[in-house]
């Protein structure tokens, strides 16, 4: 059997019941997947704030930027005429960052709606933004990563390496970048220079694959308190250890739907969201998400 399609079929156990011994670690068998939020097209774009209010956004279908409250549970539409937006993050300053997808945009955006320009003619997918306000987002199409540097400076950081790159986030201590393929089995990851710069990309860490198939469809990415990276794909959402070891893949909360974004939120960011085609899915964890 080609060596691949073993390991995949060895993964079936241990992802589809979750209830491999190294998931303990994460979740709780009393604490299954809930229902957030539903009734929408495709969302995506799941980010957080400090008091853990998850903020998403429909891509296909959605007027703007939309609001889970951490301690309600009431989902409403937060910022309105901002529709097609597939990346979304609150950066250092207090305003969200976007990949604004359907304008071929990379924008800032105030809590009141106001909207800064940074980047414009880029088929931009996800995004990341450092402390320093350095800013990282993936082009899927033309296998790049670009950086926004804290003063505005465009730089092609990487590209041609990473095959259709997707989610993208960063370490607890801010020193590496990483990013899913959504068109092959890898997970990058690249030093990030004082200046913002990357150097020294590798694929890191191996995604599993479905039986029968060459790509895992690593998309969505965030980072765990103690520095795991968690990546949704085809299988599930699998997490990888800062050495960039498999610890475990947690199931997806429809068998046989998918999951493009995740993010830890809630009042102690220990539920762990994902969006889920037309809702959204949270689950208590036994750890947090490292909020910048």
């Amino acid at each position: 059997m080609n060596p691949r399609l073993l390991l995949a079929t060895l993964a079936l156990p241990f992802f589809a019941s979750a209830q491999d011994t190294a998931l303990h670690e994460y979740i709780s068998d009393d604490q299954p997947w809930k229902e957030a939020a539903s009734g929408y097209a495709f969302t995506d774009g799941l980010c957080t704030d400090a008091a853990g209010n998850l903020f998403f956004t429909d891509v296909k279908a959605g007027k703007g930027i939309y609001k889970i409250d951490a301690a309600t549970g009431k989902t409403d539409l937060f910022l309105d005429n901002l529709p097609g937006i597939s990346g979304l993050q609150i950066g250092p300053d207090g305003r969200f960052y976007a990949c604004h997808n359907k304008e071929q945009r990379i924008i800032a955006i105030t809590m009141k709606g106001d909207v800064e320009v940074l980047l414009t003619g880029v088929k931009c997918n996800d995004l990341v933004v450092s402390k320093k306000g350095h800013l990282y987002f993936t082009e899927t199409p033309t296998q790049s990563i670009h950086l926004i540097t804290a003063d505005k400076k465009h730089i092609v950081a990487d590209t041609g390496h990473i095959v259709k790159p997707n989610g993208i986030t960063i370490s607890t201590d801010e020193a590496t970048l990483v990013a899913s393929e959504h068109g092959g089995k890898n997970v990058w990851a690249w030093r990030i220079e004082e200046d913002g710069t990357l150097t020294a990309g590798a694929p890191y860490m191996t995604m599993w694959l479905p039986v029968g198939k060459e790509t895992a469809s690593g998309d969505g990415a965030t980072t765990e308190s103690k520095g795991r990276y968690f990546v949704t794909t085809e299988l599930g959402i699998q997490i990888f250890d800062p050495t960039g070891r498999l610890s475990g893949i947690i199931a997806k909360p429809v068998a046989d739907g998918k999951v493009v974004s995740v993010e830890f939120a809630g009042k102690d960011h220990d539920l762990l969201f994902v969006a889920a085609g037309d809702k959204i899915f949270s689950r208590k964890m036994k750890v947090t998400g490292y909020f910048r």
